[in-house]
């Protein structure tokens, strides 16, 4: 089924985190988080560095075995982009990139069939990649390099979606084009999760939770996005002397450690780094079919699981 006919529905749970616990030596990345996620709706998961944000997403996606609690719910059929990615070496295509996103779907040796490409084809469009499907990966930018990312994940169709920070740093047609997916993705029934510390990428999403560490408070961007609530979730740092002021809608932009968009966010474990984790946008090879260019013909896949360009 091509992904513009996509719809998940009633095929996709709610997914609940309950009392969610994950310590670190003497750190506590996040203390007694609980809170449900909803089918057909964008989260954004707000909060200063360290606060816990990619934490929660990790034991989303059962990268991460919390202290204690636990989440439920949650679909096999998941999708992680992380936040930090390392160069790409290998010899790849963005179509081949694209084309990866079916494997869980068809398998490392499977063919690829009609099916297939009309996914790839409308992931692609959507994420306006489609015009450089033959040219290397490695060669592309920053913000065309993360919309082959999404658009390989949105070519597995899968019920939820989480990416970290998926904008931080990227040119603004790319951040226009990511946000406006996740828009229309989530409203097809679908759970998209994000993390992020500002708001303009906040008010895209259909609810916001605030982190520090703890559950500070969840609820519409109209009720979460206002300077009381933040400040009980970014303290000083909200008016610190690297903020900027969004005089549109008399907000304060938060801008932590001053890279007026181009920070990054790490939890206290110091990771940061891509996991593989079953079929969901991290499972790749290296040995690969050329006659991806273009989402062509029906070739088989051949390689090893997670060795490509996002694995670790």
């Amino acid at each position: 089924m091509a992904w513009g006919e996509y719809t998940v529905g009633a095929m996709v749970n709610a997914v609940e985190v309950t009392d969610l616990t994950v310590r670190f030596d003497h750190v506590t990345a996040l203390d007694g988080v609980t809170h449900t996620f909803e089918p057909g709706t964008a989260t954004a998961v707000m909060g200063v560095n360290g606060s816990g944000k990619t934490t929660m997403l990790e034991c989303l996606a059962s990268l991460q075995k919390p202290t204690s609690g636990r989440v439920s719910g949650m679909s096999e059929n998941l999708a992680y982009v992380c936040q930090h990615l390392p160069a790409c070496w290998m010899p790849i295509t963005a179509g081949e990139v694209v084309a990866m996103g079916r494997y869980g779907k068809r398998g490392l040796l499977g063919r690829l069939r009609g099916e297939d490409r009309a996914a790839m084809r409308k992931a692609g469009e959507q994420l306006d990649v489609n015009q450089f499907t033959s040219r290397s990966f490695g060669d592309l930018s920053g913000g065309q390099q993360q919309r082959v990312r999404i658009a390989q994940v949105l070519a597995g169709q899968p019920d939820v979606i989480m990416l970290d920070e998926p904008v931080t740093g990227l040119d603004i047609p790319s951040q226009e084009r990511i946000l406006g997916v996740i828009e229309e993705y989530s409203s097809r029934g679908a759970i998209v999760i994000i993390t992020t510390h500002h708001l303009d990428e906040a008010r895209h999403c259909d609810s916001v939770v605030l982190l520090a560490n703890r559950l500070v408070a969840a609820g519409t961007p109209d009720e979460m996005l206002t300077e009381e609530r933040l400040r009980e979730a970014f303290g000083d740092r909200l008016l610190g002397d690297h903020a900027e002021h969004d005089h549109t809608h008399g907000m304060i932009v938060l801008d932590d450690h001053g890279h007026h968009g181009h920070g990054h966010s790490h939890d206290p474990h110091g990771r940061g780094h891509g996991h593989d984790h079953h079929s969901h946008g991290h499972s790749h090879s290296h040995d690969h079919d050329h006659s991806h260019l273009g989402y062509g013909h029906d070739h088989g896949h051949h390689g090893h699981h997670g060795h490509g360009p996002h694995a670790h």
